[in-house]
């Protein structure tokens, strides 16, 4: 009689059917999800158990939901309540690299959702792998123009940018330092040099201000920025920007320079000089009674129209070095003054006291 062969463990294993067969650290599974909860997913793998996804190993990439087919990687094949540890995240990543590596060859347009921020920039998770969008590279139309010591603000801006969709190219990308740099201007370059192109000086536009700060306001033009400074405002003195724009507002602007990337606007040559037309009713030599604007070491200014302030230079005070127009002057007070010049080209008039 024949003896029967021995069969060791591994060979009944590996002959077994495949509904026996154990799970390996590392290997990738398809499974179908489950329940999505808060803090965890669970994953039927079929004959092969239930898997269960930290929330943290989910990923941000998108809205997970029951019934949906979804790859995983196996991070342990057995914890203590006989579920396998899965990610999503890991599994998506190994496949992700490849993906971002090819759009950025390609230069290809894509499309991001933040999920978090800081004052540097926008966190972003594509393809599994964290990614970011620095404050550098966003556009005109959603970089935080804000005043330079108001970094809460900053953030605030930033944060309203958190679940928004934004199209973007992929500016770098390594995979050894884990390095993955978006860039949302390089996205819209290509239309906004031909826009930049169509533009000249003198023409009129019209955008959005996206920042108003001390020294003027933002403006976005079809993802061109411009700046209308302070003195471009209005032909009266403007002493707080934020008195006459608001972020949002609607902004009318002639184009007074072009330079590289950003154009250079007015608001107030959009409206005639009323300078030019209140000069006429002055003459030399004549008296005028005004009010006291400002009073400074070299003299005093004083509103004699609405749109005219005229200087008393201290040289019109009196003989000596020693005069301090502060002790002649009280702000806001009225006095009679003589227009001694008038210089139209300049747009400046000059008074001394009447007598």
């Amino acid at each position: 009689m024949a003896t029967a062969k021995k069969i060791t463990m591994d060979e009944l294993l590996a002959s077994a059917p495949e509904s026996v067969n154990q799970l390996n650290q590392g290997e990738t599974v398809e499974g179908t999800i489950l329940s999505v909860r808060k803090h965890e997913i669970l994953i039927d793998l079929g004959a092969k158990g239930v898997g269960f996804v930290p929330r943290r190993e989910a990923g941000h990439s998108k809205n997970l939901v029951e019934g949906e087919t979804v790859t995983a990687s196996v991070v342990d094949t057995e914890m203590d309540n006989g579920m396998s540890l899965l990610s999503l995240r890991k599994a998506a990543k190994d496949r992700g690299w490849e993906e971002v590596i090819e759009k950025m060859e390609k230069g290809e347009i894509i499309e991001i959702i933040p999920f978090d921020a800081n004052r540097g920039g926008l966190l972003v998770e594509y393809e599994g792998i964290r990614g970011f969008l620095p404050v550098s590279q966003l556009s005109a139309e959603h970089y935080p123009r804000v005043g330079a010591s108001d970094k809460d603000e900053i953030l605030s801006r930033l944060n309203a940018l958190i679940d928004k969709p934004i199209s973007v190219r992929i500016l770098d990308a390594d995979r050894k330092t884990n390095k993955l740099i978006f860039s949302e201007k390089e996205a819209i370059k290509d239309g906004l040099n031909e826009r930049f192109d169509s533009l000249k000086i003198g023409d009129e536009v019209e955008g959005v201000a996206t920042g108003v700060v001390d020294f003027g306001v933002f403006v976005n033009i079809e993802g061109i920025e411009g700046l209308v400074h302070i003195s471009e405002i209005s032909w009266e003195r403007v002493n707080n920007t934020k008195d006459y724009v608001k972020i949002g507002d609607t902004i009318k602007a002639k184009i007074i320079a072009i330079d590289k990337d950003r154009l250079s606007l007015s608001m107030k040559q959009l409206t005639e000089d009323p300078w030019l037309s209140e000069v006429e009713q002055f003459k030399k030599g004549s008296s005028v009674e005004g009010t006291v604007t400002r009073i400074t070491p070299f003299g005093a200014f004083v509103k004699i129209s609405p749109a005219i302030e005229a200087l008393v230079h201290v040289s019109e005070l009196g003989k000596g070095n020693d005069i301090n127009p502060e002790n002649i002057f009280t702000l806001n007070e009225r006095k009679e003054f003589v227009v001694i010049d008038i210089d139209k080209e300049n747009r400046k008039i000059s008074l001394s006291l009447a007598k």
